[in-house]
């Protein structure tokens, strides 16, 4: 494949000639780390193989798109193409933008020490090494087919970062470093974490179930202090097994069609919380663990579904042609409710505060975000 015209034009979408980035994406063959890869469609996800037709391949590796490479606990490498595959992406090669933008954040300079978290296909270790040097840069993950493969492929691209299987939410780090950047969300910073960076050091990461970047610079006291980054970005959250925990299809049941043990109208038409980032992010934060999904029912009305592993569910509605909404809520908590208080809010303020935000982490990895009188701890 003549790749590097392809490398160049993506290059030239996501950084600049001259900028610290543009030469380390327009110098790394994505499609040589990406060979196989699955599409979603109707009846789940359908495993690709690059090399049969080439041209598909480039469109895709050199696309600025997330290429999902694992679903479940099955990786497309070991997917017959062609192969339907149904359950969550466990692994990706993330859009390179959004890899350059968590690099960028990470303001590397020459001499620094990298830990490149969740290796994925190699992409990220492989830009970082553009940057760097191998020599600096330890790439880790949980999965050791993922650390295999993509210890290969870096190996005949040239490059030779330190490779390590392990967990990066609970296991010791290999070293200590000056900067960690993650490619994959965390629910929290872990204390190995702040324990394995460097005096001075800098941490950037995703926050599990947001759209929030966290930049953090150590502190003397073994903490880190900083904030959450005006651009955004989310990644698949970190897991310790082969697949992620099931889905709340059993409270799903119970909210699909059943009547609430409250039932309310609201003055808002449904939202489609996961393409609204502030809200998101924010009802996140206060209620963690919301699993969302949308539809359409029979007539036409826009429906949205909050479910939570505590029971709580809440179901909204909007008729075409309507505005306001019928709301269904049972269980513990009023998840509809925590949501109205944000759209209240953003309403009369115009903003919501978690965007911009103070970020202070304590030594064991207590994490606080605080804006304009709002705070939030993780």
């Amino acid at each position: 494949m003549d790749w590097e015209p392809h490398a160049a034009a993506l290059a030239a979408g996501i950084a600049y000639p001259g900028s610290d980035w543009w030469i380390p994406v327009r110098e790394t063959p994505r499609h040589l780390l990406v060979r196989r890869w699955f599409t979603p469609g109707p009846s789940g996800w359908t495993a690709v193989d690059g090399p049969a037709d080439e041209k598909a391949w480039a469109t895709a590796a050199y696309s600025d798109t997330t290429l999902v490479t694992r679903v479940g606990p099955v990786h497309a490498d070991q997917a017959v193409p062609g192969q339907h595959v149904i359950g969550h992406p466990t692994s990706s090669s993330t859009l390179p933008s959004l890899v350059v933008t968590m690099l960028r954040h990470g303001r590397l300079t020459p001499g620094i020490r990298l830990l490149d978290v969740a290796t994925g296909s190699g992409y990220s270790a492989a830009v970082a090494c553009q940057q760097l040097g191998d020599d600096l840069v330890t790439t880790l993950d949980v999965d050791p087919y993922l650390t295999q493969a993509a210890a290969e492929r870096l190996d005949q691209i040239g490059w030779h970062p330190t490779v390590v299987t392990a967990d990066a939410g609970a296991d010791q780090l290999p070293g200590t470093f000056d900067r960690i950047v993650s490619m994959v969300s965390m629910p929290r910073i872990p204390a190995s974490w702040l324990a394995a960076l460097a005096p001075a050091g800098r941490l950037v990461t995703t926050l599990a179930g947001t759209g929030l970047i966290v930049t953090a610079d150590k502190t003397e006291d073994g903490g880190a202090e900083g904030r959450v980054e005006w651009d955004r970005g989310s990644f698949m959250t970190t897991r310790t097994g082969d697949d992620y925990p099931p889905e709340l299809k059993a409270v799903f049941d119970k909210a699909v069609d059943q009547e609430g043990e409250d039932v309310t109208r609201s003055p808002f038409p449904v939202l489609d919380v996961m393409q609204a980032w502030e809200v998101w992010s924010m009802l996140s934060l206060t209620v963690p663990g919301i699993e969302h999904r949308t539809g359409t029912d029979d007539d036409g009305s826009r429906v949205t579904w909050m479910l939570h592993a505590d029971g709580s569910w809440a179901r909204a509605s909007t008729r075409l042609g309507e505005q306001t909404t019928t709301v269904h809520q049972s269980g513990p908590r009023r998840l509809y409710d925590e949501l109205e208080e944000i759209r209240w809010r953003w309403l009369e303020r115009g903003e919501l505060p978690v965007y911009g935000a103070h970020v202070a982490i304590a030594p064991d990895g207590t994490t606080t975000l605080s804006r304009n009188g709002w705070s939030a701890t993780l």
